[in-house]
């Protein structure tokens, strides 16, 4: 018998070079092979007659063989071979390229099942599978270079009979039976070499549920390493006076939201929180309440923001929040002088200044804080884990909150920011414009050019956002932005104050830049996807957006999100020549709704989890078989069942105890997170 950590080598067939090609898809070991799951399947199971078949259609065909022709060499390098097939209900041709070797074994005389797409002659070049094969439902692998489906399936086979049948499971028994799911030999068996579709359902189902159950108790360890003791126990929180100060009602999202902190940083283990909210559903106040909190305590709070223009705004709005109630802020930027910079340090060393609020200037050596019990960083994503740890490493482990306006399903949520207890904020408050979103093709541009210069001419402001930088960048036929600002200025917007912003400027000018158009010295910015995470300006309240195709609906839905932020009614304009049912049905997803959780749920549905956030950045393993966009129910039953385990309600054995912590050491390894 072979065990989970036999060499993949010891399989009939497999030598050193076959090997060598299996590694290039990370499988050494029996195991790893068993847990390489086919990425779809051909049914052979539903046949058609051959007079049912239709040109352009794939269709399998159970026929008899009854002529072979003989070799047509076309040309050099091209032979040609014709076999004719056929069945009760008449005769086809089958056409093979350079396939001799294929035509040689096939019997005249003999049924075979072919597989194949229809043309007007017969079939051209189908797969050819036995009647009396083991299954007619199909694996088909992801592959490399010198390895087939059909080598990686003879290999599987000959693992599944070498390996015990009732081989240790890593899901404990009382939870299989729980929640209605088949032995690990089985599930293998049957998701490799399916006997029919139901089979092949079962397999699967317990297949996505070990996958997610052993993904929650992963997190849940890589959490409970993160539960050091914290010395900034903030028990001492009378939040009335903070509430008291504001000039509106917070939503009951922001009161949930700032009851999670207030509970957090009670405890003595530090907080590990992520506020994530659509644009303009006040996760500042929240955070506001927060620094409050530490700072009844006697300690200090810092905010890190990824820009100087968004540290200075945050600046501003903590200002109004903060220092009627007595607190000390200061700013702490690059741009200040060294006057300015050694003063802030001084302020910040002596604890004189307890709220911080600053760039990366933040996370210099220079910078030491007198008693730093919390760390708020906005818009995560844009700063490398090294950063956030380095400016949370200036303390003893001070609670952390993380601000996102990212809108991510809560589920998704779930997995991405494992490590994260996470609060959402799903209402937006009173008085917020609902923007007015169109999706129009380049022969309206005119006009819709025309409905901008109405808007400057009243003293508004607009942006129109392209998706490249440059000419020839990336893809051809693709409008830049640099190129498009000059000829804006030159011919349509002749006469207006246009101003460009991309990313490849220094941080200095593009700050100089979104500082004169806050200012409303620039009338029209033309900017990339730069200003998707920016700062406010009430006053710009149109936004135009060339290629609209080319971008996520996230993504879109945070470029929209940089109007409608004042009285002004506003809108947004998705210009778009692509004609394509999928990609106009999504842009109208936009005009449909202003809801960017309802959005990502789409955008998650639509392209899948890989491509909706970039998984790898955040640490998410890549799934094997479950799919985070379709499986959700399995999902949310596999988390129950983890919880159960982690509040030692589930009867195991030692065993079974052994089995799981190694599952979940292997995922933890797969995105580089090994345990201590």
């Amino acid at each position: 018998m072979l065990s989970f950590s036999t060499d993949i080598q010891f399989l009939k067939g497999v030598g050193e070079k076959r090997a060598q090609l299996y590694k290039k898809l990370h499988i050494e070991t029996i195991g790893q092979l068993l847990y390489y799951f086919p990425r779809s399947y051909l049914d052979l199971s539903q046949t058609k007659e051959i007079a049912d078949c239709h040109s352009g259609e794939i269709c399998a065909i159970r026929a008899m063989v009854i002529a072979k022709g003989r070799e047509q060499r076309i040309r050099k390098g091209l032979s040609v071979f014709k076999v004719k097939i056929s069945d009760d209900s008449g005769p086809m041709n089958v056409t093979f390229f350079n396939a001799k070797y294929t035509v040689d074994t096939l019997e005249v005389g003999k049924e075979y099942l072919f597989y194949g797409k229809m043309v007007s002659g017969g079939l051209n070049a189908p797969l050819i599978f036995p009647l009396d094969g083991p299954t007619r439902i199909i694996p088909i692998y992801p592959l490399t270079a010198g390895l087939t489906s059909k080598m990686v399936s003879a290999s599987v086979q000959q693992a599944l009979s070498l390996i015990d049948e009732d081989l240790p499971d890593p899901i404990p028994q009382s939870l299989r039976q729980q929640y209605s799911l088949c032995h690990l030999h089985y599930a293998l068996s049957n998701v490799h070499l399916p006997s029919d579709p139901q089979a092949l359902e079962i397999a699967k189902r317990r297949l996505i549920f070990e996958e997610f159950f052993t993904l929650a108790l992963s997190l849940a360890s890589v959490k409970s390493r993160h539960s050091a003791a914290t010395s900034y126990c903030c028990q001492n929180h009378n939040l009335e006076p903070f509430y008291q100060s504001l000039p509106f009602t917070p939503t009951n999202a922001q009161k949930r939201a700032i009851g999670d902190l207030c509970r957090d940083m009670s405890s003595s283990v530090p907080m590990n929180r992520l506020i994530q909210g659509d644009v303009g559903s006040g996760k500042t106040l929240v955070a506001a309440a927060g620094i409050y909190a530490a700072c009844q305590n006697g300690f200090q709070a810092a905010m890190m923001a990824p820009t100087e223009i968004l540290a200075r705004q945050h600046y501003d709005s903590l200002r109004k929040f903060l220092e009627p109630l007595g607190l000390q802020l200061q700013l702490l930027t690059g741009s200040m002088t060294a006057k300015e910079k050694n003063l802030a340090k001084q302020r910040i060393k002596s604890g004189e200044a307890n709220v911080i609020i600053g760039t990366h200037a933040l996370i210099s050596d220079d910078v030491t804080f007198a008693d730093l019990a919390l760390v708020v960083t906005d818009e995560q994503h844009r700063f490398g884990v090294a950063q956030r740890a380095k400016l949370s490493s200036k303390s003893q482990n001070p609670h952390t909150l993380v601000m996102s306006a990212t809108p991510i399903p809560r589920t998704l949520a779930l997995m991405v920011y494992g490590d994260l207890d996470v609060s959402i904020l799903d209402e937006l408050p009173p008085g917020r414009q609902k923007i007015d979103t169109f999706v129009i093709n380049s022969t309206k541009k005119k006009g819709a050019y025309n409905y901008i210069k109405d808007h400057l001419d009243r003293g508004l402001q607009a942006y129109i956002v392209c998706p490249l930088v440059e000419n020839g960048e990336v893809d051809m036929g693709l409008t830049n932005a640099s190129d498009h600002a000059a000829e804006l200025a030159a011919k349509a917007f002749s006469g207006y104050r246009v101003g460009l912003l991309h990313g490849k400027m220094k941080a200095k000018e593009k700050d100089a830049v979104m500082e004169q158009f806050k200012n409303g010295e620039i009338q029209l910015l033309v900017s990339t996807t730069v200003i998707e995470v920016g700062v406010d300006v009430p006053n710009a309240v149109v936004m135009l957006i060339e290629n609209a195709e080319r971008f996520g609906l996230s993504q879109l839905h945070q470029l929209r999100g940089r109007v409608g932020r004042g009285k002004e009614k506003s809108t947004c304009i998705l210009v778009s020549d692509n004609r394509q049912e999928d990609t106009l049905e999504r842009l109208n997803m936009m005009h449909k709704t202003n809801n960017g959780f309802e959005i990502a749920e789409y955008d998650l549905k639509a392209r899948g989890p890989g491509d909706f956030l970039g998984m790898r950045q955040h640490g998410l393993p890549q799934m094997k078989i479950a799919d985070l966009s379709s499986d959700m129910q399995l999902l949310m039953q596999a988390q129950e069942a983890a919880q159960q385990v982690l509040a030692h309600q589930t009867i195991m054995t030692e065993e079974e105890r052994r089995l799981l912590q190694n599952s979940v050491r292997t995922m933890l390894r797969s995105v580089g997170d090994r345990p201590n």
